[in-house]
């Protein structure tokens, strides 16, 4: 293998786990990501409820607004760090030779 950087060879042999770990990791926080947007209310711009058809208060909208705003940034902190996992799997992969897949 054509190494970048002269790496010790426990390192290049432990790279499969160091991948599996990875490849873990970035599945975990894909589904936590998932799981958060399909908690999110959606943006509509109804404010009746569509069952008793009572408006929504100003105290009933700001509850979720704290609610939805925490949401929105543990979504967007989690979108960061899959993204950071996957480029450190991509460098890794790319130093330590070897497919990216297997």
């Amino acid at each position: 293998m054509n190494y970048l950087l002269a790496v010790p060879n426990w390192v290049a042999n432990s790279f499969p786990i160091i991948k599996f770990i990875l490849l873990c990791l970035i599945l975990l926080v894909a589904i936590a990501i998932t799981v958060l947007i399909l908690f999110q209310e959606s943006e509509g711009g109804n404010t009746t409820n569509s069952i008793t058809g009572i408006k929504d208060t100003y105290y009933s909208k700001n509850k979720g607004m704290n609610r939805d705003a925490r949401l929105k940034k543990a979504t967007t902190i989690l979108a960061i760090v899959v993204a950071g996992l996957i480029v450190l799997y991509l460098i890794l992969s790319k130093f330590y030779g070897g497919s990216i897949w297997s």
